[in-house]
Formats: structure tokens, sequence, C-alpha cells
């Protein structure tokens, strides 16, 4: 096969050994499959379409992609060039994760191996019909087209060439196109590791060419945006055109970290051409006119590969830190999947194993929140609301708590009116005064007259009017125990999908753990009904002296109000607060007959009176043996006790062969999923071994780009031929100047989503030098 040879030498002066050695574990750890899970540093191919994107790719790789005038990139196309004995080309397709897995899984078998570039125009048909592109129907597709290209003589480098942005719908390319290729570019260029090659058209105004916008969007401080001008042969010479570009490519326009490079593709209107041609001719074309001007470092391929390959290195050396850390978050995430998979189980002992292994983390778990202890990583943080749920113990008292206040408050059916401003009472109780309840129990007295003497009453009033009074604790402490149940069953099937995958946990939950439950929620009703039957049927019963003590407090409250009376009206003051009184005498013996005459003589408004007060004392006593009841006889006893239980390890040794295999066997879904963790898992590790191996190491670092002291910041200049648009010269691009070397801990640099991560912004302090190191320690 005929390669396009590349003379290396100048990419192994400017590259330490170490540095060598960076690029080609990047490179292996690409081939290993881990920029699956992980965003590597990469250099992606952008612009309009009929920027001259692919021809950028093919000058810079050597590989001839079958570019015409009248085709355009349909699909991003990957390209890896690496170092190897073994010369050869690679094609696949990387199909995109929102297929199917039906299509995913016939996309990735198209892999073939070319033994020359001759048959490349043909396989990427192939790959185009594969994939539903068609000149009739499907356009675009996110799909990805892997071309890997392998010789001792290779540079380098992964560049991925992404679909041209459209700028309006036409017949063959519909809005629906349009939108995907621009999501497909801006989900390319939110890579933060990824350095976006901006190509742009000398033969189009460049203000008005997307690429610009969506890369300031992406990039807004520019750092990691390097800009290619093409087709410089087409601007007339000496016009104002040539001028605008020429100042474009000096960063004097549009300002970019890495600067500007200019490139003369080869004219794919012509027709075939060797690339060694069009070296030649793009040489003579930067010789002459004003593009002799341009330093040689910022025209002609040549130079441009060596940009790329130091602008790379220096995207690797500086990712390498928060690589290494997402690395170690992805293990760490892996790890945890397969521990809730365990281990394979086929045979039974394997199946009842792995459900002793669930059943003594259970009991550990459970036990640990019953005892409010919440050590464990399961229960997570207090101040979160999942961490709060877990934590039954204190779950459990707050809301024995507000049960407590609950039904002190709404428990009674009849509430006495205390005389102050905006009292209300719920819809299921009755607000009256202190005379109209007596006047309530005197007409209930003569309804349930028996034997006794006038002024006492029956006694079984005393148990009418207490039926009454408690008639809404059975709603209230029904309530508050379905409550409880509800978040303990929760909190239990928390616990079992923490620690077993999610087929064996629904399993487990559907055959045991619900059942029991169930049964446990019939045994609290039961028992809340046991409780409130003596205060729905029977007669008072207390030894509590806090009744006698209620019931002779609440007299001393009845006969103070009245002997306050007496005494204001004797000594005719408003308050006993009053302390001074005129001199004259008085006469205390009618001091003394006042309050005798006190007594009351209607004999039922004072059996009614008395019933009141007992009534009111006895419920109090009642009211806290009830409250008391339900949080140590109902929930404790019958709820909180029992959840470590739910399912002991002795459970597993009677539970059935049948029974354990319905719970435990492994379904073809969690076998393949765990043969997918276990490949994710050593594809990972292999990484950060690789990764860890450049921790420390001096001689990574390089002078990234000689464009570095000359841009302040990321900005647009206003000319009177063309300007950028206003979109993008708002003051939100913010100045960057050169890269400073302080690499940021690992804390600060920690993105979980590796297809969406975002780089921390870097700060400038001065111009790189020209020796800095990378030194990196952690603790991993």
């Amino acid at each position: 096969m005929v390669l396009k040879k590349f003379f290396t030498s100048s990419l192994e002066e400017l590259c330490t050994k170490e540095q060598l050695e960076l690029l080609d574990s990047i490179d292996a750890l690409r081939l290993q499959g881990i920029s699956h899970y992980i965003s590597l540093p990469q250099i992606i191919v952008c612009g309009d379409q009929s920027s001259g994107k692919s021809s950028v790719l093919e000058a810079i790789s050597g590989v001839s992609f079958p570019v015409r005038s009248n085709l355009c990139t349909r699909f991003p196309t990957e390209l890896v060039l690496r170092k190897s004995d073994r010369v050869g080309v690679s094609v696949s397709i990387v199909p995109h994760h929102s297929r199917p897995e039906a299509e995913q899984q016939s996309l990735s078998r198209f892999h073939e191996e070319l033994d020359d570039f001759d048959g490349l125009p043909r396989l990427i048909d192939n790959a185009k019909a594969i994939m539903g592109i068609s000149t009739h129907g499907k356009a675009f597709s996110n799909d990805l087209l892997r071309v890997e290209v392998s010789g001792p003589d290779r540079p380098h480098l992964t560049i991925v060439d992404l679909p041209g942005l459209i700028h309006s719908e036409t017949k063959q390319q519909s809005a629906a196109d349009v939108k995907l290729v621009q999501d497909v570019v801006h989900s390319y260029m939110r890579e933060s590791r990824s350095i976006i090659l901006a190509v742009v058209s000398a033969k189009n105004d460049f203000a008005n060419q997307i690429v610009l916008t969506l890369a300031r969007e992406a990039d807004k401080s520019g750092s990691r945006t390097l800009g290619v001008i093409t087709k410089p042969d087409t601007l007339t010479p000496r016009s104002e055109s040539e001028a605008m570009f020429v100042s474009l490519a000096k960063n004097q326009q549009v300002s970019f970290h890495h600067g500007w490079h200019v490139l003369k593709n080869k004219d794919s209107e012509k027709g075939s051409g060797t690339l060694l041609q069009r070296d030649v001719e793009e040489k003579e074309f930067f010789s002459q006119g004003v593009w002799q001007d341009l330093p040689s470092s910022d025209v002609a391929i040549t130079s441009l590969r060596e940009r790329l390959s130091k602008v790379l290195l220096g995207q690797i050396a500086t990712e390498l830190p928060s690589l290494i850390e997402e690395i170690q978050v992805k293990i760490g995430d892996c790890q945890r999947k397969l521990e809730k998979l365990g281990s394979p189980r086929i045979t039974i002992s394997e199946q009842k194993y792995h459900l002793l292994h669930i059943s003594q983390s259970f009991q550990n778990l459970v036990r640990a929140a019953t005892d409010g202890t919440y050590n464990e990583p399961f229960f997570e943080s207090a101040q979160s609301s999942s961490g709060y749920s877990k934590r039954i113990r204190a779950v459990m008292q707050n809301l024995n708590h507000e049960f407590t206040e609950h039904i002190n408050a709404r428990g009674h059916y009849r509430e006495l009116k205390r005389g102050v401003p905006g009292e209300s009472v719920s819809a299921e109780q009755m607000l009256v005064t202190r005379e109209e309840y007596i006047e309530h129990i005197q007409d209930m007295l003569k309804r349930t007259r028996g034997k006794e003497l006038p002024g006492t009453f029956n006694p079984f009033i005393i148990s009418e009017l207490f039926r009454e009074q408690s008639s809404q604790w059975a709603t209230i402490a029904r309530n508050h125990v379905t409550t409880v149940w509800s978040i303990a069953k929760k909190f239990i099937a928390a616990v079992i999908r923490h620690i077993g995958d999610s087929t064996t946990s629904n399993a487990l939950l559907q055959e045991i753990i619900d059942p029991k439950l169930d049964q446990v929620f019939k045994v609290l009703q039961q028992r809340t009904s046991e409780l409130l039957l003596p205060h729905q049927e029977g007669h008072p019963i207390t030894y509590n002296h806090y009744f006698t003590e209620s019931l002779q407090r609440a007299r001393r409250e009845v006969w103070g109000d009245s002997l306050s009376k007496i005494i204001s009206k004797f000594f005719n003051v408003s308050s006993l607060k009053e302390t001074y009184l005129e001199r004259h005498p008085y006469n205390l013996r009618d001091l003394h007959e006042s309050i005798l005459q006190s007594t009351e003589p209607d004999m039922s408004r004072f059996a009614a009176t008395e019933a009141l007060d007992c009534m009111l004392a006895y419920y109090k006593v009642a009211l806290k043996r009830f409250i008391d009841g339900v949080a140590i006889e109902v929930i404790e006893t019958h709820l909180i006790k029992p959840l470590p239980d739910m399912f002991p390890p002795l459970a597993v040794f009677d539970m059935p062969d049948a029974l354990a295999a319905r719970i435990a066997g492994e379904s073809k879904a969690n076998r393949f999923l765990r043969d997918q963790l276990s490949k994710q898992l050593h594809i990972l590790q292999r990484g950060s071994e690789t990764c860890q191996r450049f921790v420390g190491i001096r001689g990574l670092d390089i002078d990234n780009d000689a464009h570095s002291d000359k841009v302040d910041s990321f900005e647009c200049v206003d000319t009177p031929k063309a300007s950028i648009d206003d979109d993008l010269c708002k003051t939100e691009c913010r100045p960057y100047g050169d890269m400073s070397v302080d690499i940021p801990p690992f804390s600060d640099t920690i993105h979980s989503d590796s297809s969406h991560a975002i780089a921390e912004p870097i700060h400038v302090d001065e111009p790189i030098s020209e020796e800095w190191s990378l030194n990196y320690s952690t603790n991993i």
C-alpha cells in the first residue's frame, strides 16, 4: 500500500522521550476503548460546509479521502494516526448511543482492513449505506466512522473531521439536518479536552461563518481553539478582502490563544494530484505576495503538523490530573455496580451464597439505622433529603413527636375557648365556652340519670363524655401508623436496592420482603385497635396520682376565679394586683359571708361541673398513656424491632431451591451487564495504571504555542470592510492571556460526566516559560 511518508525526526526533536511516551500511552488508551467511558484529548476539525475541512484533514494526515467539490462530510470521521511497526488501515463504525441496541450491534460489526487507499471511497460508501445515509433519504448521521492508520512514520495524532455547518435548509438538506449537524458539532466542541481546529474559508466573509460563533460558545476563553484559514488563493491580490484575512491570520480580528494558521488546499476541481505536489504548490504560494510576510510557523501544512502535535501534547499534559481523577471516579462506580450484581451464579449454591451476602449486609445496615448509628456510606449526608430518609431512627423519632403534637392539639372533640383572639379549631372539632360545655353535660345528665343523689352524677357519664372527647384518636393514630409503616417500607426497599442489582432486589421485595411488611402492617393495625379499645368501650380506669392532681388543679382554678371576683367586689377594686386601699373601716365578716355564699345552689349545674372537671382530668392521663402506647407498643415493638429480621440469614438456608432460583437466578441481561462492567473496569484500571506512570515526571511540559505571548483576550475588532457579528463580540469574552502553569488539585477538577465535562478556567499570571513541569501527587 502507498501512504504518504512523514519525516518524524522533527517531531522527535520537538518532543522529549517522556512526551513521546505520553502521546503513545494516550493513543494506547484510546485503542483499549477507554474513550467509550472517558473523554480523551483530541483534535476536532470544524467549519462551515465546503470550508475545506476534509482537505485540511488530508493534508495533515497524508490520508487521501474522496474529496470533491459537490461532496460534503456526512458524519463524524475519526482519523487515528499511530506509530507502529505494522503498516495498515482499518475502518469501523462506532454507533451513536441514541440508536436502538440492535442497530448498535449491527453497526459495530462493520470492520474492514484495507491494503491500499484505492478502496477507501468504496468503503466509505458502504459505511454510509449501513448508517442509512443516501442521496434521497437521510442526509447526515451522528454515528462515527473511525479510520485507523498505522505505520512507522505516522505522526502521533487523533483528529476528528465533523460534518460542515449548514446555514439554511435546501432541497437536499432539511431543517432537521441543519439542527442535527449543529448538535453534533457542538457536542464535540463542548468536550473540555478537545482542541478545536476552526476552519474558515477565505471564499466567504469570516464574520458570517457559523463555526466562529459555535467555537466561542463552547470555548469562551479561546484557550483550546486554533483557527485555520483555507483557500487564500481565491482572494484577489492586494484587495481589501485579502488584507482582512491577512489581519485575521495575524490574530488581530478574532483572537485565539493558539492563533491562526493559513493553508492552501489542493484544488478539488482540478481532480487528482499527489499530496507532494500539493505541498510544493503551497510552498510556492506562501513565498510571494502579502503571505510571505507571515511567520513561517503560521503557514503551510508542515508547520501546522508540528503546531498540532505541540498543542495536543500540551492539552494532554494539562488534563492529565483531571483525567486520572475522572478514571478513578469511573472505576469506583464500576466496582459498586459489580458489587451489586455479585459474582456469577448459575448453581443453587451460588445463588444462595449471593442471597446470604445480601442478607448479612441487609441486617447490618438496617440494625445500624434502627440503632441510630449512621457511619456507613449508604446513609449519605444528613443534610440531603435522601440521606435523611435513610436514617430511620431519626425519622421515627421526629414522626412520633409530630404525632404527639398533633393529637394534643387536635385529638379532643370539644375545645374550650380561652378568650384568645384568633382561636380556631379543625373541621372535626367544636369550639365551646365552659358554660356551653356545662349546659351540654347537664342535658346529658338528665338523659342518663340513675339512682344517684341530687348534686352527684352517674359514673357512666364520665365514660360517655370521654368517648365523645377522644373520638378523634382513632383517625389520628391510624394515619400516623400508616405513615410510619409506609416510610419504613420505602427505607427497606432502599436498603435492598443499595445492596443488590435491580432484578434480584425486585424479586426479593416481591417474594419475601413485601409480604412480610404487609403482615407487619396488619399487626400494627390490630395493636392500634387494641390500644383504642379500652378508651372506646368500658369505663375509665386509672391509679395514676396525676388524675387526682389534675382534678384538684382544675377545681382550684375554678374556685380561684370565683374567689377573685368576690374579693375584688368587696374591696371595690378592678384587680387583685392593686395593693393600696382607702382608709376606712371594713367589716371582714361580710367578706366571710360572701365567700361562704359562693357555693353553687343549682345541684344539676354543680354535678355537671364536677363531671366536666373529672372527665378533663382523666382525659389528660389517658392521652399520655395512649401516646406512649402507640410509640412503644405499636411502632417500636411491632415495626422498628422486627425490621432487621425481615430477611435473616437463616431464611436463606431454609429457602426452597425453586424460590432461590427465582430470586437470585441471573438473567441474560445481567450476565451481559457484568461482562460489560468487567471489561470496562479492566480498561479503566489499565488506563489508570498508564496515566499514573506519568504523574510527577518532569519533562512532559512544552512551550505550547508561539502565539501565547501575542494574545491578551478573546476579542473581535471592527473594521471598515467587515465586522464580526455583535453576538460574537459580547463582553462575556473574558481575558485569559497566557496559560498559567499551575495545575489545579484533583478536588477542583472532578467531572462527573465525561461527555459534558467543563474545563476549569485557566488563570493568567505570566507568560509561559521555556521550562515548566507537570508535578502532581495524589492519594489514589
